[in-house]
């Protein structure tokens, strides 16, 4: 069974998509830490990212720094943060979240509660900036 998130590369379902290149998609995630959150995913499903492909797993990391350094010019942070934890979701993945100190990453944090116009925006900011 295909994973949400191969739902959302698959535009199944809908997500605030802030970037994509040829193997890799980057989303906002919609239970936040922090305005600019987004998750970087390989578009192939593999459930584990350290049973990517030595390729794919390079390709994700540098796909995942040029969003960081878009979310990093939104000016949410003094940094972006990242996380891999893959525990929610049976599909490789990579939280990039805007820090300002070191508890800003702890996922037991209140999430934010954002409403679609405010994720679109968020979303609009991001691809704005990225190259």
């Amino acid at each position: 069974m295909a994973s949400v998130f191969s739902k959302i590369i698959a535009r199944e379902i809908p997500a605030h998509i802030v970037a994509e290149s040829a193997c890799c998609m980057a989303f906002l995630d919609i239970s936040p830490l922090n305005y600019g959150h987004t998750l970087v995913v390989p578009k192939t499903e593999v459930d584990y990212l350290f049973d990517l492909e030595p390729q794919m797993l390079s390709d994700l990391m540098v796909f995942a720094q040029r969003v960081s350094r878009a979310i990093d010019q939104c000016g949410w942070g003094k940094r972006v943060g990242v996380a891999v934890i893959g525990l929610e979701v049976p599909h490789a993945h990579i939280h990039l979240v805007p820090i300002n100190g070191l508890h800003d990453l702890e996922f037991s944090n209140e999430k934010l509660k954002l409403s679609n116009e405010e994720l679109t925006a968020i979303a609009e900011q991001i691809r704005s900036k990225f190259i």
